[in-house]
């Protein structure tokens, strides 16, 4: 083995570290989200790169919002990965307004072109917000 290929496997293994603390990092920390209103509804929106409308389950409970993205790495033919970087498995929330009356079984949760995943809650006029509930929404 010459000094190049030496240098070339330790450079490999090293990236193959790096890539998987950096993984594990971005699974363990929230997805970010915006939370924004309108006078007749909130929508969430969480950054979703990579993602499906078959990777993603929300669910509303207690007046919170809760995503989880289970990513899938696509092959490339003819390609290795040497810094496996993002997190496959991440998890997001958010908290809604505790003055929100919403319906969440009227939610609907969409991956948008640019990856973000928008989850659009109605409010329902003069109701109290349904914060008891366990809902899975639309995807």
């Amino acid at each position: 083995m010459t000094l190049r290929e030496i240098g070339r496997s330790v450079s490999n293994t090293v990236l193959r570290s790096v890539g998987r603390v950096s993984s594990n990092v971005q699974e363990n920390r929230p997805i970010p989200v915006d939370l924004l209103e309108s006078d007749d509804a909130l929508l969430a929106v969480f950054d979703a790169a990579g993602a499906t409308q078959s990777d993603v389950q929300v669910r509303f409970s207690d007046g919170t919002l809760h995503v989880r993205i289970e990513r899938f790495r696509e092959p490339h033919s003819g390609f290795e990965t040497v810094f496996p970087g993002r997190g496959l498995s991440l998890d997001g929330k958010v908290d809604l307004p505790a003055d929100a009356a919403v319906d969440p079984e009227a939610a609907t949760a969409t991956i948008t072109e640019n990856g973000t995943l928008e989850v659009h809650v109605p409010k329902v006029e003069g109701a109290d917000s349904e914060t008891d509930e366990s809902v899975d929404v639309e995807t």
